[in-house]
């Protein structure tokens, strides 16, 4: 599966906005009755469909950020990204991403002169830098009260 990338219109939004409640609730119902699938009606047929609760919880998830006018990304988490959709996923330049690899901060691999990163060692990446970014500001906020530098 390749990367599935989609913008979001004002249509869309409206529409997850509308969605996202029910499927939310359907989702705790289904935690709660402790249910492992999920069978959904397909509009204009008699069909069902089975899907895994896990689906379930991804199509929330979706429907969610969607609502919220965030745009969605779908790649499998064994997939390898380039340098630059690594920079898109992180958010900072090329360049810094090359820095990091060559730093050794995220693993990477070449493939001829092309550097390619499994999505889950970004990932990985930038939790671990949101975890310590975390910590040094609860750090300096802790020490400004500590020291009276008029935050409170």
């Amino acid at each position: 599966m390749s990367a599935v990338i989609q913008k979001i219109t004002k249509s869309d939004q409206k529409i997850a906005l509308l969605s996202a409640k029910p499927l939310a609730d359907s989702e705790d119902q289904a935690i709660k009755d402790k249910d492992e699938v999920i069978k959904l009606r397909i509009q204009g047929s008699d069909e069902v469909v089975t899907i895994p609760l896990k689906a379930l919880q991804l199509l929330n998830a979706i429907i969610s950020n969607m609502a919220q006018g965030k745009s969605i990304a779908l790649m499998p988490t064994d997939a390898e990204v380039s340098t630059q959709q690594a920079a898109e996923i992180l958010n900072v330049s090329r360049p810094h991403v090359i820095k990091l690899l060559e730093k050794g901060e995220i693993p990477h691999k070449k493939v001829g002169s092309h550097r390619r990163i499994l999505l889950q060692d970004i990932l990985k990446y930038e939790s671990n830098f949101k975890s310590d970014r975390r910590k040094k500001l609860d750090y300096l906020a802790k020490e400004a009260q500590e020291l009276k530098l008029g935050y409170e």
